[in-house]
């Protein structure tokens, strides 16, 4: 079949349209949207990626685009209990006086904000019955100048014209430094990528939290890298942690901390890569801009990811998976039959991000071994842009099947909420394996620290 989106997401990394991987299709998901081909690309982007940082061809990938599909959905199946609800009851869609909005109140801070702006509701009726009367114009301004994070509903044709959406429609998909004066260091000039493992030793600080961030870091650790996951006290993803935690140590730090900000420092200086999804600006408040964060560590490969990217007047503005579908028209090309705004099938910008994340990472890594260190950014309203742009399903409509136990790897992972079993990757790439060696489990339950213990091992089939 023809490729929806390779060659713009090739050229993004590789500077030119080459050849694509082989993709298998046995159905997609519902929608008007290509999500399920939006899916399967990102996925064998990072694979294509990996294979020339290995010295292979796209021959030697494969992806099998039902369980890229099953993988934007959730990556496992808890044993005997059930995971916490991940959306708060405020984070959803309610009409106003002149339009839509949606609210993302997952977190905390948020939810409190968007409850004294709402006079203190604490149900989806009270705040529905609150913003009714409302003007959802007015009602997001307000939130986001409280630092809440909030979208009122753009038409995609509206989009197009709106200030953010011209800055969106003129930035590359993937933007990349200038090498640094620094040449890479020896180690990623000389590594050797070819064993099954290829990451192996490659240390990975993960600033990233949610979703797309940590399915790239996900990736890389699949892939054998030491990936740290950092988060501040009180942080969580609830609901979301089985899935993105695996294969991980997670630790704590707070950058308004100084203590944390002197351990920050430290583990930075001996990072191979950092991967953070700060929205602009968020890290320089803190102290750390592009030119502090090289002079920490003038050889560290930086790739980041933010909502509605570095230009325009929204390039500051909080921003989620579901709120971005809300603002970029994704959600008016998306109204069900009755004319509210819709939604895709799964938090494909989310995931699609993730692997061009990971995808970057791998490009940025080949790049090393010639000594030039190359940086990436991306934003969630570009690959928006690009999904709305293509906006045709084209090919079977045939409706994915469902799961089969016969999709599920056999090893049982013990996880900190439970066992569970992990779904067959959705990305072979010949002689490496994704695997992960750390099963999922709760944020900041390891030191903030590189001194790696060794790896879990599969015992009798466990993890």
């Amino acid at each position: 079949m023809t490729e929806v989106f390779w060659n713009t997401l090739s050229t993004a990394v590789f500077g030119a349209d080459i050849a694509p991987p082989t993709i298998k299709y046995t159905g997609r998901l519902p929608g008007p949207l290509p999500v399920t081909e939006l899916l399967a690309e990102s996925v064998g982007l990072a694979g294509v990626a990996l294979a020339r940082l290995r010295g292979q061809s796209a021959e030697d990938v494969f992806v099998d685009a039902r369980m890229a599909a099953f993988w934007g959905q959730t990556s496992c199946n808890p044993i005997d209990w059930t995971p916490q609800e991940p959306w708060d009851p405020l984070s959803a869609i309610f009409a106003g006086s002149d339009g839509w909005i949606r609210l993302h109140t997952n977190a905390p801070h948020h939810k409190s904000i968007a409850a004294q702006i709402l006079n203190n509701v604490d149900t989806k009726d009270a705040a529905s019955a609150e913003i009714a009367s409302r003007s959802v114009t007015q009602l997001e301004s307000d939130l986001v100048a409280a630092g809440g994070a909030a979208a009122r509903m753009i038409t995609w044709k509206d989009w197009q014209t709106h200030p953010q959406g011209r800055a969106i429609s003129q930035s590359p998909l993937v933007a990349w430094t200038q090498p640094k004066v620094a040449p890479a260091p020896r180690r990623l000039q000389d590594a050797n990528y070819s064993s099954d493992r290829p990451l192996s030793g490659l240390k990975v600080l993960d600033f990233t939290r949610v979703l797309a961030g940590p399915v790239a870091t996900r990736t890389l650790a699949g892939y054998g890298a030491q990936v740290l996951r950092i988060d501040p006290a009180g942080w969580d993803d609830p609901g979301l942690l089985h899935d993105t935690t695996i294969g991980k140590r997670c630790a704590g730090l707070d950058l308004a901390n100084t203590p944390d900000r002197a351990r920050f420092v430290e583990l930075l200086g001996q990072a191979d890569v950092f991967v953070h999804g700060y929205r602009p600006g968020a890290l320089e408040k803190l102290g750390f801009d592009a030119a502090t964060l090289d002079q920490i560590n003038p050889t560290h490969i930086n790739i980041s990811l933010s909502a509605y990217g570095r230009q325009g007047p929204w390039s500051q503005r909080r921003g989620f998976d579901s709120l971005v579908q809300f603002s970029t028209g994704i959600a008016d090309l998306c109204r069900d039959d009755q004319g509210a705004p819709g939604k895709l099938p799964v938090q494909a910008l989310d995931h699609a991000a993730g692997y061009l994340m990971a995808a970057c990472v791998f490009e940025a890594l080949r790049i090393a071994k010639s000594g030039r260190i190359v940086s990436a950014q991306t934003s969630l309203a570009r690959i928006a842009w690009m999904l709305c742009k293509a906006d045709q399903t084209g090919g079977d409509l045939t409706p994915i099947t469902p799961k089969a136990e016969s999709d599920f790897l056999s090893a049982i992972e013990t996880s900190d909420w439970g066992d569970l079993k992990r779904l067959t990757p959705p990305l072979r790439v010949k002689g490496a394996e994704m695997t992960w060696d750390i099963p999922s489990g709760e944020l900041r339950r390891h030191p903030a620290s590189w001194d790696w213990d060794g790896y879990c091992q599969v015992v009798d089939g466990r993890f």
